[in-house]
């Protein structure tokens, strides 16, 4: 399996860490004895569906600088019942009378939520709790109580609506939102209790969804494409590979935009050497240090 970036579709009803099983039964095939680094880019439910990023290799550095990348999804949103998982498959924990709901008072509730909150994560979220995740706590019938988190909701629109019923919405978040949180709130602020039936990950910065059985490689300058770049002589991966620093310019500006607004990542400048993706940089005093070599390039 070559070492890059996957975009695969997760289907409904599997789990995110399925998809990792199945890349590595495909590398133990491919390379027997051999193990091949993986990890998935970021959990979707098993109710949900869509986008799941896979990283092969040496692309698993690129793990904690996916996570400042705009997400979007779309989501079916239940009016008149809240339940403990914030999604179709919890137990109701709230109803109420959702007839009142207009399109326009669910626009007008959406507007508190728009960039930087705090948001409780779902107590069946992955979020570590004493070190373990909320969900197997909850699981356990233990109580969970999360602390807020800081978190970032770009924009967000009403797509149609069936009231009293449901309506469905899109909306652009940086990674680390939880959407079954934002209906547990928004039904809340209403009085009336929400939750998710559906949830699709759609895109994840440039990139999206492939759909079903469908499964796309990305190397190269398709990686961390809103990060800015420079290449590499032989020379410059020399003295990286000495820990040294090597000159700041020529930058090269990012190949993808990030939407208007949006806060700009931290991320690191990405070093290429022969057309590869060989080391991820971090300006300092003027200078462009090595944070991390991706061994072989990607």
């Amino acid at each position: 399996m070559t070492p890059g970036l996957y975009l695969t579709h997760k289907p409904v009803g599997a789990t995110s860490f399925a998809t990792v099983r199945t890349f590595q039964e495909e590398a133990q095939a491919t390379r027997p004895g051999r193990r091949t680094a993986l990890c998935h880019g970021g959990t979707l439910d098993p109710f949900a569906e869509g986008l799941l990023l896979m990283l092969v290799g040496p692309a698993t550095h690129l793990f904690e600088h996916l996570h400042a990348a705009p997400k979007v999804y779309e989501a079916r949103v239940e009016w008149g019942t809240e339940t403990d998982t914030g999604d179709l498959h919890g137990r109701p924990v709230h109803q109420g009378d959702a007839t009142a709901l207009t399109p326009e008072r669910l626009e007008a509730a959406l507007r508190p939520f728009l960039g930087w909150t705090d948001q409780i994560p779902p107590a069946t979220s992955a979020k570590k709790l004493g070190g373990e995740p909320a969900y197997r706590k909850a699981h356990r019938g233990e109580a969970v109580e999360l602390p807020p988190s800081r978190v970032y909701l770009h924009t967000a629109r009403w797509l149609s609506h069936n009231l009293p019923t449901a309506s469905v919405l899109e909306l652009t978040c940086r990674g680390g939102y939880y959407v079954r949180s934002l209906a547990r709130d928004l039904g809340r602020a209403l009085g009336c209790g929400a939750h998710l039936s559906t949830l699709k990950r759609t895109a994840i910065g440039p990139w999206k969804d492939p759909g079903p059985g469908a499964r796309i490689e990305l190397h190269g300058r398709d990686l961390l494409p809103w990060t800015h770049s420079r290449a590499l002589t032989d020379q410059d991966v020399g003295a990286l590979r000495q820990d040294q620093s090597i000159a700041a310019t020529p930058l090269q500006p990012p190949d993808w935009r990030l939407p208007p607004g949006y806060p700009e990542p931290p991320g690191p400048v990405r070093g290429f050497h022969q057309g590869k993706l060989t080391f991820l940089l971090t300006p300092g005093d003027g200078a462009l240090w090595p944070e991390t070599e991706l061994r072989g390039g990607v």
